[in-house]
């Protein structure tokens, strides 16, 4: 069986790289993005399981995906990502992929998972689907009401109240309100100094 892994963390190539091969019966490749992985199916031939991570160069969302599920003959093509949501998971399946990994699942499913794949099958672990997500909120955001959220969004983009009035259809005395009452609560000097507190913390 060949396998063909592209990731742009030496660490994680190698060490599933040599998990691998130590299995016995699976020849593995390994490269650091989406152009060297594309290279080398086409010098190579199709491979049996094409494990590509969501995140390095040159894979823009789930375009890489497509180009490598064009170049590798109809044979499967998988996704393994550290931080990708179940969303992305979903997204992946839905566009043909035959499989996701989370990085997070340990060595022996890994080879388990590879075999599966390689045969046609599908897979994605039933945990990392069903597992609830948190959602974490921002401590500004916990501060302020909604409202006060978008009139922040708005001085964020550098608008004035009355641009941001007429944005919420609101009047421009209710935007001055909700300006002097966000930043008192953000203890902020002025409109400005918001826009900065919220940006390093990276609201907007």
């Amino acid at each position: 069986m060949e396998v063909l892994i592209a990731d742009d963390h030496d660490l994680v190539r190698e060490t599933l790289a040599a998990f691998l091969t130590g299995q016995g019966g699976i020849e593995v490749e390994t490269v650091e993005n989406l152009d060297l992985a594309c290279e080398r199916i086409k010098a190579n031939g199709s491979f049996d399981l094409v494990l590509l991570d969501y995140t390095m160069p040159g894979m823009n969302g789930l375009e890489g995906l497509h180009r490598a599920m064009d170049m590798n003959d109809g044979k499967p093509v998988a996704i393994m990502s550290g931080t990708a949501p179940k969303s992305v998971a979903q997204e992946a399946l839905d566009a043909g992929a035959v499989g996701f990994l989370p990085k997070t699942l340990p060595a022996k499913s890994l080879v388990n998972a590879i075999r599966f794949m390689a045969a046609g099958e599908t897979y994605v672990p039933v945990a990392f689907m069903t597992a609830e997500e948190e959602v974490e909120v921002n401590p500004i955001a916990k501060k302020l009401s909604e409202r006060e959220m978008q009139v922040l969004s708005g001085l964020c983009r550098g608008m004035s109240n009355k641009e941001i009035a007429r944005e919420l259809d609101l009047q421009e005395v209710t935007i001055k309100l909700h300006v002097k009452t966000l930043t008192n609560k953000l203890e902020a000097r002025n409109r400005t100094h918001a826009a900065m507190i919220a940006k390093e913390a990276g609201l907007f």
